[in-house]
């Protein structure tokens, strides 16, 4: 395992380059998000894979709770902040600590989350806010595309589905989840009550694209069939407490993983069981971001508000290739 620590800095978000297997970057935040500035934190293995080196780092006036990589440009990163806009990042353009190459504004409160299309000719990255919209941007527009309303609380999570063209999902503090056509935007094309408590992530399977994985206050991941929506085709105990992030293995159809605020890291099989396969505990504080390395099979990265960042791969999979 391999650790950076962001010091004064708490993690909340951490993403591998799609392009160079041993390139990541950290969204993190001062003073946990609730004062303060934010930093993005650009990192690189070391060639031997045993240590972690700062390449770069940008920083901007309010806490950064995201970050999500270009799919077609190695060099562009988009983070979203706590004063409620998301920032474009050009590294071929800005020298280190240099200001964003763009900032759009039209959010009027926190931005949770963000992410880039995987479909190629989709250019496009999506925001979700605190108040209680997602919206769709055309990173060469300086104002979004569309803006979709449907949740009545704040949006935690909104993701592109891995293989449908114009197609996302999102889950917000009112318990569901809603698939949206980003092409019809004035209504969900299908909508449910995911959780009782308020659901804070959401994940397509990589292998399966109508499958998805929720995670909720509840300590409960539920994993859904757009096949068969009207109940969860698997339901995965363990957590202690809220569930923060759920990702699909890109390597593994049913593999997926977790991390929450009861300080962990879980590996999950929804095919063989409905407990951790595996349970890891190397955080002191509430863990945030995580993220599977696409192109370094079962690879993972994880950040917390303990400021470290740990790049792993569970013993559970060590003999799948």
């Amino acid at each position: 395992m391999s650790t950076f620590f962001t010091t004064n800095r708490h993690g909340y978000s951490v993403r591998f380059s799609p392009f160079n297997p041993d390139q990541f970057v950290v969204a993190s935040s001062q003073f946990y998000g609730l004062a303060g500035g934010g930093t993005l934190y650009f990192l690189e293995l070391s060639p031997d894979g045993n240590s972690i080196v700062e390449k770069r780092t940008h920083h901007w006036t309010d806490g950064l709770f995201d970050v999500t990589w270009s799919e077609s440009n190695q060099e562009i990163v988009v983070s979203g902040s706590g004063d409620g806009s998301v920032q474009l990042w050009n590294t071929s353009l800005s020298a280190n600590n240099g200001p964003p190459h763009m900032v759009y504004r039209e959010h009027k409160k926190e931005i949770y989350s963000v992410d880039w299309s995987k479909v190629p000719y989709e250019q496009l990255f999506i925001s979700a806010s605190w108040d209680s919209t997602v919206k769709i941007w055309d990173p060469i527009r300086n104002h979004s595309l569309s803006t979709y309303i449907g949740h009545t609380q704040l949006v935690y999570n909104a993701v592109f589905a891995s293989h449908i063209p114009n197609t996302f999902a999102s889950v917000s503090g009112d318990g569901m989840l809603k698939i949206w056509d980003i092409l019809c935007y004035d209504l969900p094309i299908a909508s449910i009550k995911a959780h009782e408590g308020e659901v804070l992530t959401v994940d397509w399977c990589k292998h399966d694209s109508n499958v998805l994985a929720t995670g909720a206050s509840d300590g409960l991941i539920r994993i859904w069939d757009l096949r068969n929506f009207g109940i969860p085709i698997a339901e995965l105990k363990g957590n202690e407490f809220a569930v923060r992030k759920v990702q699909f293995s890109p390597h593994n159809l049913s593999v997926l993983a977790s991390v929450g605020y009861d300080f962990t890291t879980r590996i999950w099989d929804f095919k063989k069981t409905n407990e951790a396969m595996e349970t890891i505990k190397h955080h002191s504080e509430f863990t945030y971001g995580l993220d599977w390395n696409r192109r370094r099979p079962n690879q993972l990265a994880d950040c917390g508000w303990d400021s470290l960042v740990h790049v792993f791969k569970p013993d559970c999979l060590a003999d799948k290739i």
